[in-house]
């Protein structure tokens, strides 16, 4: 790994990318789909200057220790609570200097629905010009495996052993409801889709919401090999929707259920080993998708 990071790798250049922003020699487990999530991010903003800013957890130790860094842009590791704040102020000077390019915050679940979640709150209340962004592993995985307010129902942690008894928190209906210009759902087993979210995204202004699903083998017991593959499962089955909101108010729904179980999903994991073979969220499931065709049919997107 380079000790350079302004210098460009030479795979990047086959992607168009001036300089990567995850470097290969990075601290991440296989088959992290923060780490796949990072790549198609470098892909979809290639050309455009960037500044991370990434609160405590697992994004913020990929960098590795210091003076090497993992990342090839600029990044500012801010406190769990507050990346969404200091992003804004970045932003501010960035406008205020005429400088171009976008400003992001790369955050995991534990710093977006709940520890930061005042933070994002604030700065999507006052609409600050800046991309936040959620890889969402369902947990706290750099600190042992806790459960966070965004683990499924049911799944086994290091603080749920007998399986979390409480629904995912709903983040974007959350984000959605501060009537920002732009809040979507992303999946790495859809990178078309993928890509046009994340450049719709950088050609507006205002504050946007991007939540990722991304895959955490250490957490979910799962194979490394397998990520792309559950993500694929999570959408086809319905357990993770595929949609856009715009203003807050008009509704996109990007990808419906395929008809696949859930049961494969749930197989594949160890933390749902208690419910793999008899999940009772069906008509919840069935509920949330109920909400989002109606949101669609409404109020829909043009």
């Amino acid at each position: 790994m380079s000790a350079d990071a302004t210098e460009p790798l030479p795979w990047t250049e086959s992607l168009g990318c001036p300089t990567n922003i995850l470097r290969p020699g990075n601290t991440n487990c296989p088959g992290c789909g923060m780490s796949a999530a990072l790549r198609w991010l470098e892909r979809a903003l290639s050309g455009t200057p960037v500044i991370l800013c990434i609160p405590a957890g697992c994004a913020v130790v990929t960098a590795g220790i210091h003076p090497i860094s993992a990342y090839g842009v600029p990044t500012v590791a801010t406190p769990f609570a507050s990346s969404a704040a200091v992003a804004a102020g970045i932003r501010i000077v960035q406008n205020l200097n005429g400088d171009p390019g976008q400003t992001l915050c790369w955050a995991g679940d534990g710093a977006t629905y709940d520890i930061g979640v005042a933070s994002v709150s604030a700065a999507a209340e006052r609409d600050e010009d800046i991309i936040y962004v959620c890889y969402d592993n369902e947990i706290y995985g750099n600190t042992g495996g806790q459960r966070s307010s965004s683990t499924p129902i049911h799944a086994v942690t290091t603080t749920t052993p007998g399986g979390k008894s409480q629904h995912k928190k709903n983040i974007m209906a959350i984000v959605a409801a501060h009537r920002i210009p732009y809040a979507a759902t992303l999946s790495l087993a859809h990178p078309d889709d993928f890509l046009r979210k994340v450049r719709y995204a950088a050609s507006i202004r205002g504050f946007r919401f991007l939540l990722i699903h991304s895959p955490c083998p250490t957490g979910w017991k799962s194979d490394p090999a397998e990520s792309i593959e559950l993500d694929r499962l999570a959408v086809a089955s319905g357990l993770f929707p595929l949609y856009e909101v715009f203003d807050g108010r008009r509704y996109r729904i990007n990808v419906r259920p395929s008809g696949v179980s859930p049961e494969e999903y749930f197989r594949r994991q160890g933390r749902f080993w208690r419910v793999a073979h008899d999940w009772k969220g069906l008509d919840d499931m069935k509920q949330e998708w109920e909400y989002l065709e109606n949101m669609a049919s409404l109020s829909p997107a043009e």
